[in-house]
């Protein structure tokens, strides 16, 4: 499988994803899933111009990437997907984009409604939901911030949540 991670991350491209995960996972793409940015190539150039020359970036909004995913996971690139928010890692797994896929939640930050669950983690009920419906769906959710971190499964999460 070409596609190694699918993450949520409400910074989208930053220092931890270019050379905490890129490295790590030897990334030849980064497709940023956003309906709002993939109408921005100014918005587009500004992310583009964090990634190393060797990274290639792509910006579909969800629509296109339901239809491009089975492309991405039978490249021989490697490649990895970000999403700004749950909505949206949801709407691509709807799509039937994200059937046994790992699904890592990397980075949601304070929000009304929201309370904190580890220092790069905020969740608020509906957030909690969302997470539940993604492992309903066939996709193993976990939180983790960088790679050599460890690695706080849904189960753990949500009791965290929850207390």
């Amino acid at each position: 499988m070409a596609i190694l991670l699918c993450r949520v991350d409400d910074r989208l491209i930053h220092g931890q994803v270019v050379v905490g995960w890129g490295s790590q996972l030897g990334l030849d793409f980064l497709v940023v899933v956003d309906d709002e940015l993939s109408a921005s190539e100014w918005e587009q150039d500004l992310y583009r111009a964090g990634l190393p020359d060797d990274i290639e970036a792509r910006f579909p909004d969800v629509e296109a990437a339901i239809r491009e995913f089975p492309d991405w996971k039978a490249s021989a690139q490697r490649g990895f997907v970000l999403t700004r928010d749950l909505a949206t890692m949801r709407r691509l797994a709807e799509g039937g984009a994200l059937a046994e896929v790992e699904i890592n939640i990397g980075g949601l930050h304070d929000a009304p409604g929201r309370r904190r669950i580890l220092p790069y983690l905020f969740l608020g009920d509906e957030d909690r939901e969302e997470l539940l419906r993604f492992q309903r769906a066939g996709s193993a959710v976990s939180a983790q911030d960088l790679p050599g971190a460890r690695k706080i499964k849904l189960e753990e999460l949500l009791n965290l949540a929850s207390g």
